[in-house]
């Protein structure tokens, strides 16, 4: 199937601010468990992308050494379990070093009735999920996830990879395609090269998971909507980011500090 260009009026059509008679219950509650020992910066970036992008409420179920970096930086999450409108797992995560126990953890959220943005080293987990479930790898990850899926590695065909998953595909790249089954694919252009830069895949997977939260969306058509207005609004944030330097180089926070400037322009200002 030819991709579609997703636009700021898609992404318009899909966001909503919030109104007067909102809490942050109804505004949306995204969980992530994300980050390790090793890589515990990635469960920063996912947090501070998630609250920055609109969300009534963020919940951090990582690993201690991540969870104290994440409160340093944002002490209105919170880290007590409780109902949530959707999870991340994966970023920051080695699925060789993960315990039986984590998997274990992982794989109950996987088996529930919110939606998981699924990333990096979660990855290998999607395949036969009960929730509904967007995927998010890059090249060398999507080769990897069509191999265990007895589809050809060296056949980039994000549609394919999304009907034999039964989920949501986000293919990250210079142009991000965004595939659901039964759906024609979206393509959201990056519109700078910047965003190659360590870090970022942890941001839009935050991004993500806020944006699908709020949505309150767990069909898999309307959750191809919304990931592709939340890469929309990752790229454009990147956009925002370089363009305060003078087109030069920006890190992967600089993208989540960016986010709420992107998702005002998109909504048409204060709400």
């Amino acid at each position: 199937m030819t991709a579609r260009a997703w636009t700021k009026a898609d992404v318009s059509a899909v966001l909503r601010g919030p109104v007067a008679s909102d809490d942050k219950y109804s505004r949306g509650v995204v969980g992530l468990r994300t980050g390790s020992d090793a890589f515990p910066g990635a469960a920063v970036l996912g947090v501070e992308a998630a609250w920055r992008t609109g969300i009534g409420m963020v919940r951090y179920t990582g690993p201690r050494r991540a969870q104290d970096l994440v409160l340093a930086r944002r002490p209105e999450t919170v880290t007590a379990d409780g109902r949530v409108q959707a999870w991340v797992i994966g970023s920051g995560t080695d699925a060789e070093a993960r315990s039986a126990r984590e998997t274990a953890a992982l794989r109950r959220i996987l088996e529930g009735d919110v939606p998981v943005i699924v990333d990096a080293g979660a990855l290998g987990l999607a395949a036969g999920a009960g929730a509904p479930v967007l995927v998010t790898p890059h090249a060398g990850e999507h080769a990897r996830l069509r191999a265990s899926l007895g589809l050809d590695p060296d056949v980039d065909d994000v549609q394919e990879t999304a009907e034999a998953l039964g989920a949501v595909v986000v293919r990250k790249g210079a142009s991000t395609r965004v595939a659901a089954p039964g759906q024609a694919p979206i393509a959201v252009e990056a519109p700078t090269s910047w965003l190659a830069t360590a870090g970022t895949g942890d941001v839009l997977a935050g991004a993500l998971g806020a944006a699908v939260a709020a949505s309150h969306e767990t069909g898999l058509t309307a959750l191809q909507r919304v990931a592709a207005s939340a890469v929309w609004l990752h790229g454009r944030a990147g956009r925002l980011a370089a363009d305060e330097r003078a087109g030069g180089p920006i890190a992967a926070l600089d993208v989540a500090e960016h986010l709420p400037r992107a998702v005002a322009e998109a909504i048409g200002g204060a709400a």
